[in-house]
Protein backbone atom coordinates (compact mmCIF):
# COMPACT_ATOMS: atom_id res chain seq x y z
CA UNK A 1 0.00 0.00 0.00
CA UNK A 2 0.92 3.92 -0.60
CA UNK A 3 0.58 5.94 2.39
CA UNK A 4 1.73 9.52 2.64
CA UNK A 5 2.44 10.91 6.27
CA UNK A 6 0.97 13.90 7.65
CA UNK A 7 3.61 15.92 9.59
CA UNK A 8 1.77 16.16 12.70
CA UNK A 9 3.00 12.45 13.17
CA UNK A 10 6.08 10.63 13.82
CA UNK A 11 8.44 10.15 10.84
CA UNK A 12 8.97 6.89 12.61
CA UNK A 13 5.73 5.66 11.60
CA UNK A 14 6.51 5.88 8.06
CA UNK A 15 9.67 4.00 9.29
CA UNK A 16 7.44 1.33 10.45
CA UNK A 17 5.20 1.11 7.31
CA UNK A 18 8.10 1.22 5.34
CA UNK A 19 9.73 -1.78 7.31
CA UNK A 20 6.20 -3.87 6.87
CA UNK A 21 6.61 -3.59 3.11
CA UNK A 22 5.04 -0.50 2.35
CA UNK A 23 5.34 2.99 0.09
CA UNK A 24 5.20 5.38 2.09
CA UNK A 25 6.28 9.04 2.28
CA UNK A 26 6.46 11.62 5.01
CA UNK A 27 5.32 14.87 4.20
CA UNK A 28 8.34 16.26 5.75
CA UNK A 29 10.40 14.69 3.85
CA UNK A 30 8.44 16.30 0.40
CA UNK A 31 9.22 19.41 2.08
CA UNK A 32 5.57 19.96 2.99
CA UNK A 33 5.86 20.74 6.54
CA UNK A 34 3.94 23.59 6.49
CA UNK A 35 1.64 22.72 4.00
CA UNK A 36 -1.75 23.41 4.15
CA UNK A 37 -3.92 19.67 4.77
CA UNK A 38 -5.73 20.75 1.23
CA UNK A 39 -2.53 20.58 -0.19
CA UNK A 40 -1.40 17.04 1.39
CA UNK A 41 -4.48 15.91 0.23
CA UNK A 42 -3.83 16.49 -3.53
CA UNK A 43 0.03 15.36 -3.25
CA UNK A 44 -2.30 11.95 -2.08
CA UNK A 45 -4.31 11.97 -4.93
CA UNK A 46 -1.84 12.49 -7.48
CA UNK A 47 0.57 9.94 -5.92
CA UNK A 48 -2.54 7.03 -5.74
CA UNK A 49 -1.75 7.71 -1.50
CA UNK A 50 -3.77 6.90 1.82
CA UNK A 51 -3.08 10.33 3.93
CA UNK A 52 -2.37 9.05 7.12
CA UNK A 53 -2.78 11.78 9.78
CA UNK A 54 -4.14 12.95 13.63
CA UNK A 55 -6.08 15.98 12.49
CA UNK A 56 -9.59 15.33 11.73
CA UNK A 57 -10.42 18.30 9.10
CA UNK A 58 -9.37 15.96 6.23
CA UNK A 59 -12.57 14.39 6.21
CA UNK A 60 -14.29 17.99 6.64
CA UNK A 61 -11.96 18.86 3.28
CA UNK A 62 -12.93 15.99 1.34
CA UNK A 63 -16.74 15.95 2.38
CA UNK A 64 -16.37 19.61 1.58
CA UNK A 65 -15.22 19.30 -1.79
CA UNK A 66 -17.30 16.18 -2.49
CA UNK A 67 -14.16 14.64 -3.12
CA UNK A 68 -14.05 10.85 -3.59
CA UNK A 69 -10.11 10.54 -3.05
CA UNK A 70 -8.02 10.12 -1.67
CA UNK A 71 -8.48 8.00 0.92
CA UNK A 72 -7.98 8.99 4.92
CA UNK A 73 -6.48 6.98 7.63
CA UNK A 74 -7.50 9.42 10.62
CA UNK A 75 -5.59 8.11 13.93
CA UNK A 76 -7.21 9.42 16.75
CA UNK A 77 -5.35 10.18 20.02
CA UNK A 78 -1.84 9.81 18.30
CA UNK A 79 0.55 12.77 18.34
Amino acid sequence: MRFLVDINLSPRLADQLGALGHDVVHAWSLGLGSAPHAVLLERARSENRVLVSADSDCGTILAATRATTPSVLYLRGVS
